[in-house]
């Protein structure tokens, strides 16, 4: 749906606009439901004006004048009022919920298709917890406010016209006194409005901050454990949690003020007809029916007035949502297909970084790197934390595009493949196996159809199936949340095993067995060293003796190539690599 969702430039969201917007992007598609829904509603809407004029009849006929005939066709019609006003009621209310929680669904999964198309640049700048907030909290509030929209348009505005029409076919003058006050509390109705709209922006924005101390804490569980940290996360939270509360209260005052002045304006106005029209009724020029069935529309206009009041206070409310869900929809990426692209290549590619450069706002991480990994073999990158050998990797991917300099795969240029089919080329394995809370099947086929026998190679050449059996249903046991329920080295042979299956042409590992112990470690070596085999590989690691045998190590240091040749090559030739990897030899060596 994000595809097909209008996009937005102006953050100041007008009601017209977010109808438009709305019904271009989602609810164009519901409009049989809507229109059978709306029907509905003007139905029960229309109701309230017949009741209020059979009270006449039942006054005028049967109550004072006696007329006992009239009882059964005043009774019998007030019984298909209330009948008809119950079907319309919950025919209405049933529909609109489906509309409702499609359009709400569809707009959550636009919004969170949109989020991932996104660039990494940008959730790198927005907590997770904001963006959960966006596709939850803020989705529900457009949500919302929609449909209140919606029925006070379909159901309320048509009781009130009805109830008003009904008030001046009695007397009109009655009908311009009960509305006296109107232009009075034209002005503070605005002030409510503007407070409203700032109050549950920050009532949004402290929601997004909730939403990320919780997101920190879940994930963080342990650490927060281990240094006794409950307290202050907890202080933490509470203090969001009391400023929400001061600013959701200052919000429902708001938007409370604004039926209120309703209550005030019907009360002046009541109070103007019940003297005017008394004396009318005391001289005799107005019957009790006539006031009895004018008093009655206007109580029962009463009530739609005030959610038509409410609607104005909800829209401002929901203001803050609007804003930065269409907002989001009107962020696009910036790293793009080309217009043409070229195919990728199909074979294990030859891959060249020429004098590439990169930086981070004003961050130099890249400075003109250059070095060829050879096809079908495996090149290692090493180096102190910072030399930018992480930043290759999303180089390579086009997770960020360099600013300067070349990068060719198989001969041709990253940036004139698409995107897809260059993201294809790629198996990556890092130290934190990205696992989901799914079964362990589900987190190596990823959704695809997979031959069981090519899945069973792929296990067994993984090491997977040597821990299999002690899994309670095998490979339908969970993983948990981010692989709990698996030990480090356990993750990482499912991470191996997917990307095995994947089968792609160009491997890249990134500290893939720095996290395990030294019988994980070589068991997840081995797997490695079979999952690289016919493949470009693309090394990253710090303990050096796990590229030892690779076909060529290339040595960074700030952001450029320092050094490449072979493990013997360049211990010979002395430099960063022979002294990083003799300071490690020593480090192992003291160790007891």
């Amino acid at each position: 749906m994000s595809d097909a969702a209008p996009q937005v430039s102006d953050p100041d969201v007008s009601m017209g606009r977010l109808v438009r917007w709305l019904w271009q992007g989602y609810l164009r598609t519901q409009k049989l439901w809507l229109g059978s829904a709306v029907f509905f509603m003007a139905l029960e809407g229309s109701m309230l004006g017949l009741i209020s004029l059979v009270m006449k009849p039942m006054f005028d006929s049967v109550f004072v004048g006696g007329n006992a005939s009239a009882i059964w066709p005043v009774g019998v019609a007030i019984l298909i009022i209330f009948c008809t006003r119950a079907v319309a009621s919950v025919g209405q209310h049933v529909l609109l919920t489906r509309v409702s929680e499609r359009a709400a669904a569809d707009i959550r999964l636009g919004l969170l298709g949109h989020l991932m198309k996104l660039d990494s640049t940008f959730h790198q700048s927005n907590p997770p917890g904001y963006l959960i907030e966006r596709v939850q909290g803020d989705v529900q509030a457009i949500n919302q406010v929609w449909t209140n929209l919606a029925t006070g348009i379909g159901r309320d505005f048509i009781a009130v016209i009805w109830l008003f029409g009904v008030a001046l076919w009695i007397d009109w003058k009655w009908t311009l006194g009960a509305l006296i006050g109107i232009p009075v509390l034209l002005l503070p109705s605005l002030l409510a409005q503007g407070f409203v709209r700032v109050k549950a922006r920050q009532a949004r924005e402290v929601s997004g901050k909730m939403s990320t101390r919780l997101d920190e804490v879940f994930h963080g569980i342990n650490p927060i454990k281990l240094n006794a940290l409950e307290d202050y996360q907890s202080a933490r939270y509470g203090a969001l949690a009391n400023e929400r509360v001061d600013t959701e209260v200052k919000s429902a005052l708001g938007q409370a003020a604004i039926p209120g002045l309703i209550d005030v304006m019907t009360g002046v106005g009541f109070l103007f007809v019940l003297f005017y029209g008394g004396t009318q009724i005391i001289e005799g020029s107005k019957t009790v029916g006539e006031f009895m069935s004018f008093f009655t529309a206007m109580a029962l206009a009463f009530e739609p007035l005030r959610r038509l009041g409410s609607i104005s206070g909800l829209a401002q409310a929901a203001g803050a949502s609007i804003e930065r869900v269409m907002q989001i929809f009107d962020t696009h990426p910036t790293l793009l297909s080309p217009p043409s692209p070229k195919p990728a290549p199909k074979d294990a590619p030859e891959i060249i970084l020429s004098d590439v450069e990169l930086a981070y706002d004003d961050l130099p991480v890249l400075r003109g790197a250059s070095f060829v990994a050879e096809a079908g073999k495996t090149t290692a990158l090493v180096g102190a934390s910072g030399a930018g050998k992480s930043t290759i990797f999303n180089v390579l991917t086009r997770l960020v595009d360099a600013k300067g300099g070349k990068v060719t795969i198989g001969g041709t240029p990253n940036t004139e493949m698409a995107l897809g089919d260059l993201r294809g080329l790629f198996s990556v394995v890092t130290q934190d196996a990205a696992l989901f809370d799914e079964t362990l099947r589900e987190n190596i086929t990823l959704g695809r159809a997979v031959d069981e026998a090519h899945l069973r190679v792929s296990l067994d050449a993984a090491h997977v199936s040597d821990f299999l059996p002690r899994l309670p249903n095998g490979l339908d046991s969970p993983a948990g949340p981010r692989g709990s329920n698996l030990s480090g080295g356990q993750r990482q042979r499912v991470a191996i095993a997917r990307a095995l299956l994947r089968d792609t042409p160009i491997l890249l590992l990134d500290e893939a067995t720095s996290a395990l112990d030294t019988k994980s470690e070589a068991i997840v070596q081995e797997a490695l060293e079979q999952l690289s085999k016919g493949r470009t590989t693309l090394v990253i690691a710090h303990r050096l003796s796990t590229v030892r045998k690779a076909d060529k190590i290339v040595v960074m240091d700030k952001g450029i190539v320092v050094d490449q040749g072979t493990h013997e090559e360049l211990l010979e030739r002395g430099g960063i690599y022979a002294d990083l990897y003799r300071m490690q030899f020593e480090q192992d060596d003291e160790r007891p």
